[in-house]
């Protein structure tokens, strides 16, 4: 199994800027991927932005791109979503996801909210 626990969420003002970090434990041997994904009320929950681990590939939504940046820091199994330039439709529920051969992990999720 794998475990993720994510933090960083908050209140923050049009403009300003948040980190999220997601840490991983449990069996993390075999992970091929991790991603962040947001739910904003009465929506789809939608990727934001993805890491490969092989190549170090990333993607991201349009909606984020050149605006928020993933990263990983393998010494303390923690995955990072760099927000800048937030916009009060970023405001959701932000979830780490891990995926590990053919299973998919979430965490808990944090709130991000956007607003003046």
């Amino acid at each position: 199994q794998v475990q993720l626990v994510e933090s960083g969420g908050g209140l923050v003002q049009p403009g300003g800027s948040l980190i999220l970090s997601c840490t991983v434990s449990g069996s993390i041997f075999g992970i091929r991927g991790m991603g962040w994904y947001r739910q904003a009320p009465g929506k789809q929950r939608e990727l934001v932005a993805g890491l490969m681990f092989i190549g170090g590939i990333t993607t991201y939504s349009d909606s984020v791109k050149g605006r928020f940046a993933i990263s990983r820091d393998n010494a303390k199994n923690t995955v990072y979503l760099q927000m800048n330039s937030l916009k009060p439709e970023d405001t959701a529920v932000y979830y780490c996801n891990a995926h590990r051969y053919d299973n998919d992990y979430w965490g808990q999720g944090t709130q991000v909210t956007v607003s003046s």
